[in-house]
């Protein structure tokens, strides 16, 4: 028989393959500005005009504005799932589904994808075979989603989110190309600064009874939305918590200034 940590690796992965998660979900800090109710505050809407798609290439993060990882502009199948193929149990919750497949909210006019992934953590001296597996895990990744909107769908599509966030607290289940994820409850944590608006969460994922924490950053600047679901592979074995890789969002709030 399959370890648990090993059992929980495999189910780990199918389910980080469908869902993509974050985020959780939280961006320049998992401390960052917020309100004494713990919500976001709103700022008013803004007069911006939509980027291009040429406009979101171009200012969609790049492996030069990164440290660490791997930036893939090119991305396959399971990381670029369409609206349509994604079904969430309850109706307020598709906000949700949508952002933790790498998808997103509302009609944007133009949109772009990346995906970035951090570097493998060198497992200690003298380490188990399933211990080299898991700190070969030990390490975020990101699927990365430049939007625009015309006529306030960005901060619509932000109220839907946050909407969601708060409606959807006790748990749903989203299916995305005929597979089922379920999560257990959903946090708001505190988002980053640096944006218009931002939004951050904690998703708990139930993989068959083995829960582990996902992770999400949405923030807002101008009529551009940046959409951050993450999952930490190590985590999702173990059902530890992990630190979402922060220095992403802030490289690419830098470049949609």
């Amino acid at each position: 028989m399959r370890s648990p940590v090993v059992r929980r690796t495999a189910l780990a992965a199918s389910a980080a393959a469908l869902a993509l998660f974050a985020t959780a979900c939280g961006g320049s800090s998992d401390e960052g500005d917020k309100g004494a109710d713990g919500k976001t505050a709103s700022a008013a809407p803004a007069a911006t005009k939509p980027l291009s798609a040429a406009e979101l290439e171009k200012a969609a993060l790049a492996q030069p504005d990164v440290k660490s990882g791997k930036v893939v502009t090119k991305l396959p199948a399971t990381d670029d799932i369409a609206q349509d193929k994604v079904k969430t149990d309850k109706a307020a919750c598709a906000p949700l589904g949508l952002l933790q497949v790498g998808s997103y909210a509302g009609k944007p006019a133009a949109s772009v994808k990346r995906s970035w992934t951090g570097d493998a953590k060198k497992p200690e001296a003298g380490a188990s075979a399933e211990d080299s597996m898991v700190a070969a895990l030990d390490r975020a990744k990101v699927v990365l989603t430049l939007a625009s909107y015309p006529d306030g769908g960005a901060e619509q599509a932000m109220k839907d989110l946050t909407k969601a966030a708060a409606d959807c607290a006790g748990g749903f289940s989203f299916t995305a190309d005929g597979e089922t994820t379920k999560v257990a409850e959903v946090a708001v944590t505190a988002a980053p600064q640096g944006a218009d608006e931002a939004l951050a969460l904690t998703s708990t994922v139930d993989a068959e009874g083995d829960k582990f924490p996902a992770k999400s950053v949405v923030v807002r600047k101008g009529a551009t939305l940046a959409y951050f679901p993450a999952v930490n592979m190590a985590s999702a074995a173990s059902g530890k918590d992990w630190a979402f890789p922060t220095e992403i969002v802030d490289a690419q709030l830098a470049k949609l200034k």
